[in-house]
């Protein structure tokens, strides 16, 4: 009897109605083809991307600022003197 308070906003939530996606398609949208299978290879295959001196900066910054982020990470999760209080294991509080 406990669980039926809680089944009630459960069912209610289920009952919820959903946006009309069918609304959000236009016309043109609606009666047009689906788009060609393309191999990945074919995908691939075009000009690189051309980057300029200026996103060139801010992509190394960023890098930078990952990598230094990333060695700040790198180190124990545990530090030194936690780690060895740790190793010396835990006493039971009560008499036996």
């Amino acid at each position: 009897m406990r669980l039926l308070p809680l089944l009630i906003p459960v069912a209610l939530a289920g009952c919820t109605a959903f946006p009309d996606l069918d609304r959000a398609r236009t016309a043109e949208t609606r009666w047009a083809p689906y788009p060609d299978l393309l191999p990945l290879e074919q995908l691939t295959d075009g000009p690189s991307p051309m980057v300029d001196a200026q996103m060139r900066v801010g992509l190394d910054s960023r890098a930078e600022a990952l990598r230094a982020r990333a060695a700040g990470l790198s180190g124990p999760v545990v530090p030194a003197p936690v780690r060895s209080r740790m190793a010396q294991g835990v006493t039971w509080p009560y008499p036996e």
